[in-house]
C-alpha cells in the first residue's frame, strides 16, 4: 500500500459535504407502521360512529355476498379486521368529494367534521384532511378550511392532503404555511406535514425535462408525509378516454414509476390511487367488483405500492383479502431466506444486505396489517427491525 494517511483524509474531507447531503436525502424508509390504505370520505358525510359504520357495511356486503375473492381461511381473517380496525387511515376531503360549496357550507362543514374527528368511536392509526388545492380560483378555500380545522380540532395531530400539485413553488408556499400556523397555534416545529397528490403530468415531468415530483420531495423539508397517484385526473390530463382510465393503465404505471423512484430512500412512502367501480348492487355486480379490486391491490402490492385508496365500505374485504393473500403466500419464502441470510448459508437464492432489509420489511408489514400473527414469523420484531 503506497497512499499515505493524507491521501484517505484529504478524500474525506472532499466529500463531507456530499455525504451530509446524501444522508439528509436519502434517510432511509420510513420508520413504523405504514396504513395499507386511505378511506376518503366526503366532510359533510363524516360524524363520529363513522369507523364502526363503515366496519359493519363492510360485514354486511360479505353477509350478503359470499364468497370474497381468497376465500377460504382468509375469510375468517378479513372478518376479524373489519371489527377489530376497518379504517387505518381517514381522510376527510374537502376536495373532489365534497365539491365546491359556499363559504358559509364549507365553514360549518370544517367544525362539523372537527367535532367529528376528536369525538370518533374509534380512531385509526392515521388520520388527516385533503384541503383544496394552492392553485389561484381554489387558494384562499384551501388555506381557510386548513386553519379553521385546526383552530376547531386545537391540535396538529393529523396529516394534510394537498391536491393537484403541479410546481415546486406550491410545494414552498405549503411549508411556508405550515410553518406559519406552527407559529399561530404554538405547535412544535415541524409538527405539520402533508402528501403531495400526484394528480398532473407538470408534477411528473416539467417543461424543463426533469421529474418534478423527486424535487417537490425534497422543497417539503421533511414535512412530505408521502405521494399520492390520483388516477382519474391524472389519466383524464394525459387524453385517456373515460372508459380505459385505470390504476393499471400504461400512464398510470408511467407515473407512478416515476414517483417511486422520486421517493427512493427519502423515507416517503408512495400511494397507489383508486377505482371508481364499486361493488355495489346485485351479487353479480358486487363479485365483479371484487375481482377487479381484488386483481388491482394485488397488482398494487407486486409492483411495491402498499397502499392505496379505498371510497366505499365494500372495497374493505377486498383490500384486506388481496392484501392478506400477498402476504401470507409469501411469508414462509420470506422467512426461510431471511434464516438463512442471518445463518449466512445460501440455498438456491444468494441474498444480499439490501435484500435482507426488503425480506424483513415485508414480515414487518404482514405483521402491522394483521396478515400475520407473531407466531407465525421466526424472528423477534427487534431482529426484524434492526436490519
Amino acid at each position: 500500500m503506497r497512499l499515505t494517511a493524507e491521501t484517505y483524509a484529504e478524500l474525506d474531507r472532499s466529500l463531507a459535504p456530499v455525504d451530509a447531503l446524501l444522508r439528509q436525502r436519502y434517510p432511509g424508509p420510513a420508520a413504523g407502521r405504514q396504513p395499507v390504505h386511505t378511506v376518503y370520505v366526503p366532510a359533510d358525510k363524516v360524524h363520529s360512529g363513522l369507523v364502526t359504520e363503515w366496519g359493519e357495511a363492510a360485514l354486511a356486503a360479505l353477509e350478503r355476498n359470499p364468497p370474497l375473492p381468497f376465500a377460504g381461511e382468509l375469510a375468517g381473517r378479513v372478518a376479524a379486521k373489519l371489527r377489530r380496525e376497518p379504517i387505518e387511515d381517514l381522510r376527510i376531503d374537502f376536495e373532489d368529494g365534497y365539491g365546491v360549496r359556499s363559504d358559509d357550507e364549507e365553514d360549518k362543514a370544517v367544525r362539523s367534521a372537527a367535532a367529528a374527528l376528536a369525538a370518533l368511536d374509534r380512531r385509526p392509526p392515521v388520520v388527516g384532511i385533503r384541503i383544496k388545492s394552492l392553485e389561484g380560483p381554489a387558494r384562499r378555500r384551501a388555506v381557510r378550511t386548513l386553519d379553521m380545522f385546526l383552530d376547531a380540532l386545537g391540535t396538529g395531530a393529523f396529516v394534510v392532503t394537498l391536491p393537484k400539485v403541479s410546481a415546486v413553488e406550491q410545494v414552498d408556499a405549503m411549508v411556508l404555511l405550515c410553518g406559519r400556523l406552527e407559529q399561530a397555534y404554538g405547535l412544535p416545529d415541524r409538527s405539520l406535514r402533508f402528501e403531495l397528490q400526484v394528480e398532473t403530468p407538470a408534477a411528473v415531468l416539467g417543461a424543463d425535462g426533469a421529474a418534478t415530483v423527486a424535487r417537490m420531495v425534497h422543497a417539503a423539508d421533511g414535512r412530505c408525509a408521502g405521494l399520492h397517484y390520483g388516477t382519474y385526473d391524472y389519466s383524464a390530463a394525459c387524453g385517456i378516454a373515460a372508459a380505459y382510465q385505470s390504476m393499471d393503465h400504461p400512464v398510470a404505471d408511467h407515473a407512478k414509476a416515476v414517483m417511486q423512484v422520486a421517493a427512493a430512500g427519502t423515507g416517503v412512502p408512495v400511494s397507489d390511487g383508486s377505482t371508481n367501480v364499486l361493488p355495489v348492487g346485485d351479487t353479480a355486480a358486487v363479485h365483479a367488483g371484487w375481482r377487479l379490486h381484488a386483481r388491482l391491490v394485488r397488482r398494487s402490492l407486486e409492483r411495491g405500492f402498499y397502499r392505496g385508496w379505498d371510497l366505499h365500505p365494500a372495497q374493505l374485504p377486498t383490500r384486506y383479502a388481496a392484501t392478506y393473500e400477498f402476504f401470507r403466500s409469501g411469508s414462509a419464502a420470506a422467512a426461510d431466506r431471511l434464516s438463512a441470510y442471518l445463518r449466512r448459508r445460501s440455498g438456491g437464492v444468494l441474498d444480499e444486505p439490501a435484500t435482507a432489509r426488503a425480506l424483513a420489511g415485508f414480515l414487518l408489514r404482514g405483521l402491522d396489517c394483521g396478515a400475520l400473527d407473531p407466531g407465525e414469523v421466526p424472528f423477534r420484531r427487534s431482529q426484524l427491525e434492526s436490519l
